[in-house]
């Protein structure tokens, strides 16, 4: 019983062990081997200077790394070099922590404006507890997923890779939602939901919510 006892201490030792050493890993960084595979930042941890706000600039900050994301509706479009702002196929990793109630999304294919909800591209959802029934990893609005894959007050990595027509989304390497558009999908012109080119655009929902954002990073495919 003693030997059971020991053994049992040591292994919680080693487990708790192994979370402090991931507690304390750097983060908004790139390991060699994810510059090696091709691997971008797109948040560097200490501002927004690649970013730019649309209505309420305060709805973004940064502290001791992590973007957070509270306070009246805004969205931070990626304004940065990477690629020039403007992608076509992608694979972008982020890490995510929601708190209770709260409300986000990750936009792609779309274009900055100044006011309002973005008119162009495609929102992937951010939400595990919020009033809205449509939950994180959906594609809103075109491929809904009603139930929260995740905890709030948990960093979670959120994944969206986009091949040609194809869309995934991924909560911490499990597949939540698939969508292949219609190739006959056209905008006509007029900026709307739909598959083209663009940048990525986090969403600031209401003076409710409050995100945080860490390791936004992107890898160009062809």
């Amino acid at each position: 019983m003693r030997i059971k006892t020991i053994t049992t201490f040591f292994m919680t030792i080693a487990v708790a062990s192994t979370v402090a050493l991931a507690a304390d890993a750097p983060i908004n960084t790139l390991t060699d081997q994810e510059k090696a595979d091709g691997w971008q930042l797109l948040f560097n941890g200490q501002n927004i200077d690649n970013w730019k706000a649309s209505e309420n600039q305060g709805t973004f900050t940064v502290k001791d790394g992590i973007l957070i994301v509270h306070g009246k509706r805004s969205h931070l479009f990626y304004a940065g070099d990477v690629n020039k702002a403007d992608f076509i196929n992608f694979h972008l990793s982020v890490d995510v922590l929601t708190k209770p109630k709260a409300n986000s999304g990750l936009y792609f294919h779309t274009a900055y404006q100044q006011r309002g909800w973005p008119a162009a591209g495609y929102e992937f959802q951010v939400n595990n507890t919020h009033s809205d029934p449509k939950k994180t990893a959906g594609l809103y609005g075109i491929s809904d997923n009603f139930k929260a894959p995740v905890e709030d007050d948990e960093w979670f990595n959120y994944e969206i890779i986009l091949k040609g027509k194809d869309m995934e989304s991924k909560i911490n390497g499990k597949t939540i939602t698939t969508y292949s558009e219609p190739a006959d999908k056209t905008n006509d012109g007029k900026p709307g939901r739909y598959l083209s080119h663009g940048t990525f655009a986090i969403q600031g929902h209401d003076p409710h919510s409050i995100v945080h954002f860490r390791n936004i990073k992107v890898k160009v495919l062809p």
